[in-house]
């Protein structure tokens, strides 16, 4: 029944706008799509279970990546490089949020600690921000703008999980592509995520704003602590573990053993003292389990969506109304990402829904895989900035409003929503044709 798709999207995307927890919107929507299907509610639940199984190394890479995070923040490696380059940039504004985008954009790849750096980095700058008339909602731009960007185009770290299950999605749905030719489909919607923060930093938000001062209560950590880092024995061997985790990625393209080998090296170099080895493992799961097993039941919906033929349904109702009109396709499906990730709040539990989703109609519709490729990964990343549910703004809040000046709303989620989704939509669109 092709409604079946329509409506068990709507509930998912409604239940979630409304705040109830993500899982359970999702195993909602997975059951709605199996009862108008005339399965039975044990049947549905079967189908949504069997399908769990297709990111569940996906869901692993990210715990683990998640742990090897937390351990790399006890370094204070990320620390350390904000404290040289701002000895170098302390009184230029425009300059020190560039830097604060490029820094971020090394926590989804080069040194994978995902938002763990932003509770620790951006605190003790606050005080710096306000006496420089900073507009913070620059800052939560060229944050949200490292948390999202690199991922989106570069297949390292976070980038490689993000690719992965774009790959693993389409190939479950008939298309196979290398992990290297997603990564090209998605170099121009990526720009134009560089667009919108060259428009944030250097136009919206470029004039000085003066925060009222507030009694919170809240104490900011003292910026000396970050400038006055020195280059250590801790710090070298910390590079050393990145170093041997973006190797084995790269040589044996498995990132459950690259995460599992940094991890290991972080506690026999004594990084990190072997008796917070349960902390360690804890507070990952903890920053990343969650998405992990939204990433699971995601994909056991997308499974009840495929076996109950739900979407070649859709797909042929789709070309009675649309046709073969590439441009109106691409403009629905995309927005049909963005509310769906919108709801959600996670690009990559969003992946294996609209995968589903989306090969048939586009298959259908004459797009190249490459194409396919470039819609999947735009729509799916459209809504990660600007939900309010989402890491890419709960990470920024959490660190700009540190002192209560600073509101998770207005000034994280609407302008990340502007300056991203907007140009994001638009490159994405333009590259669905093009490709």
């Amino acid at each position: 029944m092709a409604w079946a798709v329509v409506v068990s999207v709507l509930v998912m995307a409604v239940l979630s706008l409304l705040r109830v927890n993500v899982i359970i919107a999702i195993l909602a929507a997975g059951l709605t799509a199996g009862l108008m299907n005339g399965e039975t509610l044990k049947d549905s639940l079967d189908l949504l279970i069997a399908g769990m199984g297709d990111q569940a190394s996906v869901a692993l890479s990210y715990i683990l990546l998640g742990a090897f995070a937390v351990a790399i923040s006890y370094s204070g490696i990320t620390s350390l490089l904000v404290g040289y380059l701002l000895r170098v940039l302390k009184d230029k504004r425009t300059l020190i949020v560039f830097v604060i985008a490029f820094v971020a954009s090394l926590s989804q790849n080069v040194i994978p600690v995902h938002i763990a750096f932003i509770p620790i980095l951006i605190p003790p700058l606050l005080n710096l921000f306000d006496q420089m008339k900073l507009d913070r909602r620059a800052v939560a731009a060229a944050l949200t703008f490292g948390l999202k960007a690199p991922y989106v185009m570069i297949p390292v770290g976070f980038g490689y999980i993000f690719h992965q299950t774009i790959q693993s999605s389409m190939e479950t749905n008939g298309i196979d592509l290398t992990i290297g030719t997603i990564a090209q489909s998605l170099l121009i919607p990526g720009s134009g995520m560089i667009v919108g923060l060259i428009i944030a930093v250097l136009v919206t938000y470029r004039k000085p704003r003066d925060l009222m001062q507030t009694q919170t209560g809240e104490q900011t950590p003292d910026l000396d602590s970050v400038l006055d880092r020195r280059f250590n024995t801790k710090h070298f061997l910390t590079l050393v573990a990145i170093v041997v985790t973006l190797v084995i990625q790269a040589v044996w393209a498995n990132l459950i053993l690259a995460a599992l080998a940094g991890l290991i090296l972080m506690f026999v170099f004594r990084i990190v003292p072997y008796v917070k080895g349960d902390k360690v493992v804890n507070d990952g799961i903890g920053m990343m389990g969650f998405i992990a097993f939204v990433l699971l039941v995601a994909a056991g919906y997308a499974n009840v969506l495929t076996e109950t033929e739900s979407v070649s349904a859709l797909v042929e109702i789709s070309s009675d109304y649309l046709g073969d009109n590439q441009a109106l396709i691409a403009f629905i499906l995309l927005l049909v990402g963005l509310v769906v990730t919108m709801g959600i709040g996670s690009s990559f539990a969003t992946i294996p829904i609209i995968a589903a989703l989306f090969v048939p109609i586009c298959v259908a519709a004459g797009f190249s895989p490459m194409a396919t490729a470039t819609l999947i990964g735009t729509a799916g990343a459209l809504g990660d900035a600007g939900s309010p549910a989402s890491d890419s703004t709960l990470g920024p809040t959490s660190g700009l409003n540190a002192d209560g000046k600073h509101n998770h709303i207005w000034d994280t989620c609407v302008p990340t929503f502007l300056h991203f989704n907007i140009p994001l939509f638009i490159f994405g669109w333009a590259a669905s044709l093009l490709l």
